[in-house]
């Protein structure tokens, strides 16, 4: 099998760590805030076509034609050096390619590129109390009142929501209509007059979520992206990236490294952990895993440099569900090496993605939290209905009878 992306595009390749060399900065640069930092040398990704190539240039991106296997080489050296490229939070990685596929030529011209910059910060608003994996079935109500939305009710499991600056979210508007037919996809300022964000204090100590209550709160009627009623179907794009971002090869093998540091730093029986052979057989199979996630990423890059795209949905739909099932088997390797160890490390060490502050170690941390994914962007259950239905043309479960 031949992995090389010729002669071509390892020119391209060359050129690229060309100018990641130029990361970490240097000289009064370096002497800014870290996020300062991040953003001139993300300013400078985009005036290289590097960052954010998928995005218009009048709206703040590169504006570079579809390459896949340029994006592929860019996400590979980036995150050999760790530069700041794609920030691919929900600003950025969600709610900016879902404006540009739904949202109105003053909502992109208005949200996309300061949302690029970081200028603004989000959250999604989706999750309600009684709706969760059933999301149509959402309460939270907006009301056309002249020239403004106002809403009424409650989100809950809202990431970011103490610190964004506005939501995207689902609100029913047509209250008489179908319950996949009544939504509307809104944009609600989060400093707007009757909003009320409580956080969500978990048992690590973290508060990652938060619940945000709504009491007679104003958005302007133009904050509307897709039609009234139609914002079933913007969400549906929404939570394609969103499943994209959760599934992501990358994150597992760079959780796959930690894991195999934790076994050779963990002692056991007075040598380290990975020359234990359980321990070996039970990373070698992990590892089988990751390596099977990224083979599946490739195929998908090959499908769509062919122009194959429909063949790789299929695969892109698996990730997301295959992509969290292994996270929660490394988490729970690596919370197996730590044992009852992990309740006495201090809570400041933090080694995952999904460490943030809390009480607990990250080990223990990760592992709790490594269960969060399954639920994230549709459970898992919902998505393996998916994958039958839509994927491999299996008959849809029965419903019940009105």
């Amino acid at each position: 099998m031949d992995l090389s992306f010729g002669d071509e595009y390892e020119s391209f390749r060359a050129e690229l760590r060309r100018f990641l060399e130029g990361w970490p900065l240097t000289g009064e640069e370096a002497k800014r805030s870290p996020a300062e930092q991040e953003q001139i040398f993300r300013k400078r990704g985009i005036e290289h076509g590097y960052v954010y190539r998928d995005i218009p240039s009048e709206y703040g991106g590169s504006g570079r034609p579809h390459d896949p296997i340029a994006d592929q080489i860019i996400l590979e050296e980036y995150a050999r050096t760790g530069a700041p490229g794609n920030k691919l939070d929900q600003g950025p990685g969600m709610l900016a390619p879902t404006l540009l596929e739904f949202g109105g030529e003053a909502l992109k011209k208005r949200f996309i590129p300061s949302t690029l910059s970081g200028e603004i910060q989000w959250c999604q608003g989706y999750s309600e109390p009684g709706s969760g994996s059933d999301l149509a079935s959402i309460q939270t109500s907006a009301v056309l009142d002249g020239d403004h939305w106002v809403i009424n009710g409650q989100k809950i499991w809202t990431s970011n929501a103490v610190h964004a600056d506005f939501m995207f979210g689902l609100f029913r508007t047509e209250p008489d209509a179908s319950k996949h037919a009544g939504i509307s996809y809104l944009i609600v300022d989060m400093k707007a007059s009757g909003i009320d964000v409580r956080p969500l204090k978990q048992m690590t100590g973290s508060m990652e979520f938060n619940e945000v209550f709504f009491d007679d709160v104003r958005t302007p009627a133009e904050n509307i992206i897709g039609k009234r009623g139609e914002g079933w179907a913007v969400s549906r794009a929404t939570l394609k990236h969103e499943r994209n971002l959760i599934g992501s090869p990358r994150l597992m093998g760079e959780q796959f490294e930690l894991l195999v540091a934790r076994a050779r730093s963990t002692q056991r029986d007075g040598r380290p952990a990975i020359e234990d052979p359980g321990v070996r057989d039970r990373i070698a199979e992990i590892e089988g895993y990751v390596r099977a996630a990224e083979t599946t990423n490739l195929r998908m890059l090959s499908a769509t440099v062919h122009g194959e795209e429909l063949k790789a949905m299929l695969p892109m739909m698996m990730i997301k569900l295959y992509s969290t099932d292994v996270m929660q088997m490394i988490a729970k390797a690596t919370y197996d090496l730590v044992g009852g160890g992990g309740l006495l490390e201090p809570a400041e060490e933090r080694d995952g993605i999904y460490a943030t502050s809390g009480t607990v170690s990250s080990a223990v941390h990760n592992y709790m939290f490594s269960l969060g994914p399954a639920i994230a962007g549709g459970a898992s259950n919902i998505q393996r209905n998916i994958i039958g239905e839509r994927g491999l043309g299996l008959p849809r479960d029965p419903r019940p009878s009105s």
